[in-house]
């Protein structure tokens, strides 16, 4: 399986999604930013546009949801590289001398938090606040049920995704949330129509969409026939003992009679 690769580093390093920037007067320039990347994706989070070499101090802060926070930080004069992070798949993207960018080699859920880089430099300070929402495809099953229904399930996805049907039926769509913040949407739905055969489940997600079509079972039709077959097949074999008591009783009468 192949994943993208999410970099919010233009050449200008300026903000692309859904960012704002404190304008006020001030020695701090502070720019926030929302991004959400799907699981398995490689991140590239960048700093700020001004060179490093014209930098003092770089430091990036994170803090995730369910992880205790970490430092990188890297001192330009004395070219010192500290960090707490390891073991998080959290690395300069190349050296901080030359790019400040973060890079989260394969995004997963404990990724999800806020990421801070300051930059202390002779003109001022600047600090740039990720909010890093991770999304998680969810997986979709999908088979008929009985009696002319069918079932459609999307497990596991972030955020919870959205089942809809064409053409429309009596459906009941329930939501189970998980521990880590995914969501499974179930849907079960039923159409009284016999000319409906073939329905179609739309599963809707921000990691993509998927249309799946299903054949309706013959539930109420096959069950009725079978319940028919059943009940004359009782019935014959009930008959056939009467007619056989019937019978024995008719000749032990008659050999009776005879003696």
């Amino acid at each position: 399986m192949e994943f993208n690769e999410v970099s919010l580093c233009g050449s200008s390093c300026a903000d692309k999604i859904q960012t704002t920037q404190n304008n006020s007067p001030g020695p701090v320039t502070v720019v926030n930013t929302t991004v959400s990347v799907q699981m398995g994706s490689k991140a590239l989070l960048c700093c700020f546009s001004t060179s490093p070499t014209k930098a003092v101090l770089i430091t990036w802060i994170i803090k995730h949801r369910d992880l205790p926070s970490c430092t990188m930080l890297y001192k330009v004069d004395t070219k010192t590289n500290e960090t707490n992070c390891l073991g998080r798949n959290i690395t300069w993207a190349s050296t901080p001398d030359h790019s400040p960018e973060l890079q989260i080699s394969a995004v997963a859920l404990q990724h999800e938090g806020n990421y801070f880089c300051e930059m202390v430099t002779p003109e001022g300070n600047f600090e740039r606040v990720y909010d890093l929402q991770v999304l998680v495809p969810p997986e979709v099953t999908y088979f008929p049920g009985k009696n002319r229904s069918a079932v459609c399930e999307a497990m596991a996805g972030k955020p919870a995704a959205q089942i809809s049907w064409t053409p429309d039926g009596d459906c009941v769509t329930k939501s189970e949330s998980h521990s880590n913040g995914t969501v499974t949407v179930r849907s079960t739905c039923h159409w009284e129509q016999n000319n409906v055969s073939v329905v179609s489940c739309v599963v809707s997600h921000l990691t993509g969409n998927r249309t799946l079509s299903i054949e309706l079972s013959r539930g109420g039709s096959t069950a009725t026939t079978a319940s028919l077959l059943t009940i004359l097949y009782v019935k014959m074999v009930l008959l056939g003992i009467i007619l056989l008591h019937v019978g024995f009783v008719f000749f032990q009468k008659r050999n009776f009679t005879r003696t």
